[in-house]
């Protein structure tokens, strides 16, 4: 079962706490579980899960980071879309609550994208916000 993104549109696969750790508010839609799923059956690995967190850099202050990781440490919080496991360290939790995570691919752009409406402003590249 599926609900729609309000802001968007957007499918948002409905997403299930991992047992034993704490559930995480960052959404990520069916396009973005797609390819995420897509990349790891070319990489051949079914033990990566995708991590999001917020570290100090970038013009504005914060940056996100996207990458696989098979690691779960302490203090993570962790949701199931339907197979893709999302992964939120306990220190960016505050700031991705309710963000959602989509995947674009057209002439313009290609490359996942967040919207997060934690974020009060971001820098004139695009890539960080405070």
């Amino acid at each position: 079962m599926s609900v729609s993104a309000e802001a968007s549109g957007t499918e948002i696969p409905t997403a299930q706490p991992a047992e034993g750790l704490d559930a995480h508010e960052v959404a990520l839609t069916d396009v973005a579980a797609t390819k995420v799923r897509t990349l790891l059956e070319q990489e051949g690995r079914t033990d990566l899960r995708l991590r999001v967190a917020v570290q100090p850099g970038g013009c504005s202050g914060l940056i996100y980071q996207l990458y696989f990781d098979e690691r779960v440490l302490e203090g993570d919080t962790l949701r199931d879309f339907d197979g893709v496991e999302v992964i939120v360290d306990k220190m960016s939790v505050p700031y991705l609550t309710g963000a959602t995570i989509d995947f674009e691919d057209t002439i313009s752009k290609q490359g996942f994208t967040i919207d997060n409406p934690n974020a009060g402003g971001s820098c004139a590249c695009g890539d960080s916000f405070h």
